[in-house]
């Protein structure tokens, strides 16, 4: 059958590439994104979709139950991607109610909208509300633990992370309490093209051409575990197809690097692919900054459910996705020059001076 989405936050990273490979995979399917545009989403993202009879794009806050409740009527959704939130750590720190606002608010916004239509529609069993959600609500690890599974407990340690956290804690309330056919997926950090240049990877590699220094909080050993995000959206392919309502599914890379060490992968990368660098060698340019505060220092995904249940596994290596990514951004500087603008410069001195 022919899927009609409703794919939020569509616009920003992780959401328009789901968008794209959907597009892609299934070119018969309808594909509605909402997007507020905040700083973050890009409608340049899309741009190869505009014109399409099966794409529609709407500009709209999640938090507004009209604009949902319209959408979810006349396009007569049956399925929600829910990748709009507020996202950043760093911002987090400086200003959390936004993060309460989109990740909490909003979410409960859409599953109430979706759970009213999905009972007026006599609740079809291939209805699906997938939420996708962040390793960072298990907290941090020791170097030795295991890494997490479905069944960590949660210990989120920054805003963003307690109200992803909170949203998770909603999405299984609706499917426990009112049966709404609701699936939570958990993922590790992601990295690929259109990321905005505020985190870790586009940061370095953007200041690495622009010959601006590259900041590395604390002594640059936390650890991450590294999804290339084309990997992440085949992974969600499989969730929305055959995943279980009711179930959550962790989502990694089996790519655990330290952040000093990945920094120095992207210089030699730098070094290698770009032609007129202002500073060579890249890794010159690496300066250890004051650590931010409540800086977990580990997260691990243990994806052994996505691979027993579901017969997913990650295909790209850490190299190879990062030679992509860098190469990515080495292409595509009409992209990302445009939002390095006052106001996130402004916001970049806030952080590393």
């Amino acid at each position: 059958m022919n899927h009609r989405l409703l794919v939020t936050g569509g616009a920003g990273f992780i959401g328009s590439n789901f968008v794209h490979h959907w597009c892609r995979t299934y070119p018969n399917d309808q594909v509605v994104v909402l997007d507020a545009l905040t700083y973050a989403g890009n409608r340049c993202n899309l741009a190869a979709l505009e014109g399409r009879e099966n794409f529609r794009f709407v500009q709209g806050n999640i938090c507004d139950r009209a604009v949902i409740d319209q959408i979810l009527q006349t396009e007569n959704i049956d399925t929600i991607a829910h990748f709009a939130a507020e996202s950043h750590v760093d911002r987090s720190i400086l200003g959390p109610s936004a993060f309460v606002q989109t990740n909490v608010v909003g979410t409960f916004t859409l599953l109430e909208a979706f759970r009213q239509h999905w009972e007026v529609t006599l609740k079809p069993d291939y209805y699906r509300f997938l939420h996708v959600s962040t390793d960072e609500v298990y907290g941090s690890l020791g170097p030795n633990d295991p890494p997490f599974t479905e069944t960590t407990s949660y210990a989120p340690n920054s805003p963003y992370s307690a109200s992803k956290a909170g949203s998770d804690h909603l999405v299984r309330s609706y499917y426990h309490t009112y049966r709404l056919p609701a699936i939570i997926t958990n993922c590790s950090n992601n990295y690929g093209p259109y990321q905005f240049p505020e985190k870790l990877i586009p940061l370095m590699c953007i200041n690495a051409l622009i010959g601006k220094q590259l900041p590395v909080y604390g002594d640059g050993k936390n650890v991450r575990d590294w999804l290339y995000v084309g990997d992440h959206c085949t992974a969600l392919d499989r969730v929305i197809h055959f995943g279980i309502p009711g179930e959550t599914y962790n989502i990694g890379g089996n790519n655990e690097v330290e952040n000093i060490t990945l920094v120095q992968m992207l210089c030699l990368l730098m070094d290698e692919l770009a032609p007129s660098l202002l500073v060579r060698p890249t890794s010159d340019l690496i300066t250890f900054v004051k650590d931010r505060p409540g800086h977990d220092r580990r997260y691990a995904i243990n994806a052994t459910k996505m691979k027993t249940h579901l017969g997913w596994s990650p295909s790209v290596t850490i190299q190879e996705g990062l030679r992509l990514t860098v190469e990515w951004y080495l292409h595509h500087r009409d992209w990302w020059e445009p939002l390095l603008s006052d106001e996130y410069q402004a916001y970049y001195q806030k952080i590393y001076s």
